[in-house]
C-alpha cells in the first residue's frame, strides 16, 4: 500500500492518490455524471379479462416431475421416498385441478377436472385445458411471439384434455387434468411409448430425441419459463408433451 510522504509536520498524500479522489476511474472528468445504471428488463405482460398482468417464470415442482417417482435404483429408501413423491402429487392435483376417479380422495375435491375446463387459443389452435393453467399457456405465447421462436414453427394440432388416463398401473396421466398439452403428436414422436408411437422410422434412425421431433428448441426453451415441463427429458422421450408442473397461483403478478 503507498504511504504518504512527510514534509515536516504535514503529511502528504503522493499525487496519483489525489488525482484518483477528485476524478475516479483515471480519466473521467469530476464534473461528468456517473454512468446510469441499466434498467432491468421489461417483464412480459399479458391481457387477462380486460387487466394487464406480468408473466413470472418459474420451474416444475419436483415433487410432481414424472422421473423423480420412478428411479432408476435399487435402494428401498430411495423408492420408498419416490412413492411419497407421485402420492404427495396425487393429492396436489385432486385439491388443485379435481378428482379423477380411481386417483386420490374424492373427499379433496368436489368436481372432477373437466368442471374447471375451459377452451381458449394457443397459437391458433383451440384447445381445451383447466381455467388455472391458460395464464401460463398465454404467457407461452407472448414469449413466443415476442422472439423469433413465434415463426420458427407453426403447428397444425394440439391434444389436450382428456376423458380417460392413458398410463398403467399407480401413475395417472396430467392430460385428464386438463394440465398438459401434445403439440403435434404426429411430427413430435415419442419413442419409448407404447405401440404404436414406438413404430415410427424415426426411432429407429436416431437416438437424439432433438431428431425424433419437428419442433424447435426454443420452444421447449420458451415453454420451459413459465412453469411447463417436457417429457422429452423423460425416459419416455415424450417429445410433443408439456405438462404444467409449477404453482398456479405465481404464474402472474401486477407489472
Amino acid at each position: 500500500m503507498p504511504h504518504a510522504v512527510r514534509f515536516g509536520s504535514l503529511a502528504f498524500a503522493p499525487l496519483f492518490l489525489l488525482l484518483a479522489s477528485i476524478a475516479p476511474g483515471g480519466d473521467a472528468r469530476a464534473d461528468e455524471p456517473a454512468a446510469a445504471t441499466p434498467p432491468p428488463p421489461a417483464k412480459l405482460t399479458i391481457e387477462l379479462d380486460g387487466k394487464k398482468v406480468a408473466c413470472r417464470e418459474q420451474g416444475p415442482q419436483a415433487f410432481m416431475v414424472r422421473g423423480n417417482w420412478f428411479p432408476n435404483t435399487k435402494d428401498q429408501d430411495k423408492i420408498k421416498e419416490a412413492r411419497k413423491m407421485l402420492e404427495q402429487s396425487i393429492k396436489y392435483r385432486t385439491e388443485t385441478y379435481g378428482y379423477f376417479e380411481g386417483f386420490g380422495l374424492p373427499s379433496g375435491n368436489a368436481h372432477p377436472p373437466k368442471f374447471y375446463a375451459k377452451t381458449t387459443t394457443f397459437m391458433g389452435l383451440n384447445v381445451q385445458v383447466h381455467q388455472k393453467i391458460i395464464p401460463a399457456l398465454k404467457c407461452v405465447e407472448a414469449a413466443l411471439n415476442a422472439t423469433p421462436a413465434g415463426k420458427e414453427y407453426t403447428p397444425h394440432s394440439a391434444s389436450t384434455l382428456r376423458f380417460k388416463n392413458t398410463y398403467r398401473g399407480v401413475e395417472v396421466s396430467n392430460h385428464v387434468y386438463g394440465i398438459a398439452i401434445d403439440i403435434e403428436p404426429d411430427r413430435n414422436k415419442c419413442c419409448n411409448c407404447v405401440k404404436p408411437w414406438n413404430d415410427d422410422p424415426i426411432c429407429k434412425k436416431t437416438t437424439d430425441v432433438w431428431q425424433r421431433m419437428a419442433m424447435p428448441k426454443s420452444w421447449v426453451d420458451t415453454f420451459e419459463k413459465y412453469g411447463f415441463y417436457w417429457l422429452g427429458h423423460d425416459v419416455l422421450q415424450d417429445t410433443m408433451h408439456f405438462e404444467f408442473l409449477g404453482d398456479p397461483e405465481k404464474i402472474t403478478e401486477n407489472p
